[in-house]
C-alpha cells in the first residue's frame, strides 16, 4: 500500500511539473518578443515554476511522511501509556510485594505461635514429670537455693525432717535447725561447692528416738535468675539397714567367739566342778568358824563361777529350739508373776499393759528366759538413791514393710539409761555396766531372740532410762 501511495504522489508530481512548463511555454510565446518584456516574464515564470515545484514537493514529502508521522505519534501515544502501565505495574508490584511479605509474616508469625505453645506444653510436661519423679523419690529430697532458701522438697523430705508446712521459701537454717552435722555439711556445700556422698549421720526426733540418715550433698547450677549454685540434699532413713547390718555383724562375731571359747568354757567348766567338789570336801571337815565361814564364801564363789560358765557354754553351744505356739499375753503375765517378789524386795514398782493376744512360734523357756534376764536387769539398773523406781513392760503388735505382723515386747525402766558409747556393746559377752555382773545374761538373750528370726535392740527413752524392745514374727488370732 506505501509502494502505490509513493507511485501515485511522484506521478501527480510530475504532471504538475509540466503542466508548469507548458504553462511558461504558452506565455512565452503569447508574449512580445522584445528581450524587454520576456525577461521579466520568463524571470516570473521560472520563479513561479519553483516556488510551486517546491511547494508540491513539500506537499508531496508531508503527504508520503503522513503514515510514519502516524507510526510516530502512535508510538509516542504507546511510550507514553507504556509509561503509564509501567507506574501502574510498579505500584501494584509493590503492593503486591507487601500483601504478600505481611501474609508471610503472619504464616510465620502462626508458625512461632505453634512452636512457642509447643515448647511451653514441653516445658510444662517437664516440668510435671520433674515433680512427679521428685514426690515419687523413696528417699527425702531438698534442694536448696545460693541464699540457702528451699525451692524444692518431696514428701518423704518433710517426713523426715519433720516439717510443717511445705518448707518451700524456708531457709536451710530454719529446716535442719535441730539437725547441726546435717546443717554443717549444707552450709558448706553452699559456701564452698564441698561434695558428701553417703554420709551416714545420726539424728534425735521430736519424740526423741535416735534415727541413722544416708545423707548426700551435692552442689547444683540453678538458673540465671537465682543466685549461680545451690545445694541438693538427698536423705534416706537407714536405720533399719544399719541395725540389721549391726545385728548381722555382731551375730557372726558372737559365733566365732562362741565356736572358739566353747572349748575352752568346757576345760574351766570341769576345772571348777573340782574346785568345787575340794570346797565341799573342806566344809565336811572339822573347822572353826573362821575356817567355815571362809569355805562357805568360797563355795559360794565357786557356785557363781560355775552358773557363769554353765551360761557361757549355753551362749557357745546353742541348745536347738523346741518350737511351739506361744501366747505372747501368757508369756508376759507369767514372767511378772515370778519376779514379783524379786521387785518388792528391790522396791521397785513393775507394770504390764498393753498386752496384745498374738501368738509367735517359738521355744518358751528360752523365751520366758530371755524376758525375765530383760526385766531383772532392768530393775537392777535403778538406782538406789533414784525416788521415781518403775519398771514397765508392753506387749503389742506392729505392721512391718513386707505386710506381716510382728509381736513386740517393750522393757522400760526409770534408771539413768545406757551412755551412747555403750549402746553398740552392750550385748558382747563379758561387756557390763553392773558391778556384780560377768556380761554374758543380755548377749545369751540376744542370740535366744536372733534364733527365732527377731530382733532385740537398745536405746535411752526421751525422758530418761533404758529401753529393750523385742520383734518376733507373730500370727494373729
Amino acid at each position: 500500500m506505501t509502494r502505490n501511495r509513493f507511485q501515485f504522489g511522484l506521478t501527480l508530481l510530475t504532471g504538475l511539473f509540466l503542466l508548469a512548463v507548458l504553462f511558461a511555454i504558452l506565455l512565452y510565446a503569447v508574449t512580445p518578443q522584445t528581450p524587454a518584456s520576456r525577461g521579466p516574464i520568463l524571470l516570473a515564470s521560472f520563479i513561479a515554476i519553483l516556488i510551486g515545484s517546491l511547494l508540491c514537493i513539500l506537499f508531496l514529502l508531508r503527504w508520503l511522511l503522513r503514515p510514519y508521522q502516524r507510526l510516530v505519534d502512535e508510538a509516542e501515544r504507546a511510550s507514553v501509556k507504556s509509561h503509564l502501565l509501567k507506574s501502574q505495574d510498579e505500584a501494584e508490584f509493590v503492593l503486591e510485594t507487601f500483601q504478600s511479605v505481611v501474609a508471610q509474616l503472619q504464616v510465620q508469625r502462626q508458625e512461632l505461635e505453634r512452636l512457642s505453645e509447643q515448647a511451653r506444653e514441653r516445658a510444662s510436661s517437664a516440668e510435671k514429670f520433674s515433680e512427679r519423679i521428685i514426690a515419687s523419690l523413696p528417699s527425702g529430697l531438698v534442694a536448696f537455693d545460693g541464699d540457702g532458701l528451699a525451692i524444692a522438697i518431696n514428701t518423704p523430705g518433710r517426713t523426715l525432717l519433720e516439717v510443717d508446712g511445705t518448707g518451700l521459701g524456708d531457709s536451710y537454717d530454719a529446716l535442719l535447725g535441730r539437725y547441726e552435722e546435717l546443717l554443717a555439711m549444707v552450709s558448706d556445700c553452699l559456701k564452698n561447692g564441698t561434695l558428701y556422698r553417703r554420709t551416714e549421720i545420726e539424728v534425735v526426733t521430736q519424740q526423741g528416738q535416735t534415727r541413722r540418715l544416708g545423707a548426700t550433698i551435692a552442689p547444683i547450677e540453678l538458673a540465671l535468675e537465682r543466685a549461680p549454685q545451690g545445694a541438693l540434699c538427698l536423705l534416706t532413713d537407714i536405720t533399719e539397714v544399719t541395725e540389721l547390718r549391726e545385728h548381722v555383724a555382731l551375730k557372726n562375731n558372737l559365733e566365732s567367739l562362741g565356736e572358739m571359747s566353747a572349748g575352752l568354757a568346757h576345760e574351766f567348766k570341769n576345772a571348777v566342778a573340782a574346785l568345787q567338789g575340794y570346797v565341799q570336801l573342806l566344809q565336811s571337815l572339822d573347822l572353826n568358824a573362821k575356817a567355815a565361814a571362809t569355805a562357805d564364801s568360797l563355795l559360794n564363789e565357786v557356785r557363781s563361777l560355775s552358773e557363769m560358765v554353765t551360761s557361757f557354754l549355753n551362749f557357745a553351744r546353742p541348745q536347738p529350739l523346741q518350737l511351739e505356739e506361744i501366747s505372747i499375753k501368757e508369756l508376759v503375765t507369767e514372767c511378772v508373776g515370778e519376779l514379783d517378789g524379786l521387785f518388792k524386795e528391790l522396791k521397785v514398782e513393775l507394770v504390764s499393759h498393753g498386752e496384745s493376744d498374738l501368738v509367735v512360734p517359738g521355744d518358751e523357756r528360752m523365751l520366758r528366759q530371755a524376758v525375765l534376764n530383760l526385766l531383772r536387769n532392768a530393775a537392777e539398773a535403778i538406782p538406789e538413791e533414784k525416788l521415781e523406781r518403775s519398771v514397765s513392760i508392753k506387749a503389742g503388735r506392729e505392721a512391718e514393710a513386707n505386710g506381716n505382723t510382728a509381736a513386740v515386747i517393750e522393757i522400760r525402766d526409770s534408771g539413768t539409761g545406757i551412755q551412747p558409747g555403750q549402746l553398740q556393746k552392750i550385748f558382747i559377752p563379758f561387756f557390763t555396766t553392773k558391778p556384780k555382773g560377768h556380761g554374758i545374761g543380755l548377749a545369751l538373750t540376744h542370740r535366744v531372740i536372733t534364733q527365732h528370726g527377731g530382733t532385740l535392740t537398745a536405746s535411752n527413752a526421751p525422758d530418761g532410762g533404758a529401753v529393750f524392745t523385742i520383734k518376733l514374727p507373730a500370727d494373729a488370732r
